[in-house]
């Protein structure tokens, strides 16, 4: 990895349908020169894939919530995340709570709902999102 790769890695980041040529443009580099870096960095696993940013609020879901879970059964409660469709998130974690859970739902009745359902799993800590402030970069190059 040099600094250009890093570069690449932190427009994508940004952006990452960024066309080649734009990417070229500012890496300084040709477009299959910055294609072939692409393709390195995505066989070495350093890029896993490419995601979409999905606004939760403009689909009606304007609470989001971070639950941290003491669970007495952690297979159950995966499982019972993953089927459940306002689990945005879960994380094993480590500590006295076993998960964190990232959660966006559309009433605090289908929060308490959900939190009522948890309980057969351990012991839940509900901590609701007033505002989010983080940098779109996932990392800052070297």
């Amino acid at each position: 990895m040099d600094q250009t790769d890093w570069k690449i890695l932190d427009l994508l980041a940004e952006n990452a349908r960024m066309p080649i040529k734009e990417l070229s443009k500012r890496v300084a580099l040709s477009n299959p020169s910055v294609k072939e870096r692409i393709l390195k960095l995505e066989e070495q696993g350093i890029i896993e894939g490419y995601t979409t940013k999905i606004n939760y609020q403009k689909l009606g879901k304007k609470i989001d919530v971070f639950i941290l879970m003491e669970t007495i059964n952690c297979q159950a409660f995966r499982e019972f995340c993953w089927s459940h469709p306002d689990v945005i998130e879960c994380h094993r974690i480590a500590g006295k709570y076993s998960y964190l859970v990232k959660f966006a739902t559309d009433s605090m009745a289908s929060l308490e709902t959900f939190i009522d359902q948890t309980l057969k799993y351990g012991h839940p800590s509900t901590q609701i999102v007033f505002s989010s402030h983080y940098n779109e970069k996932m990392f800052k190059a070297p």
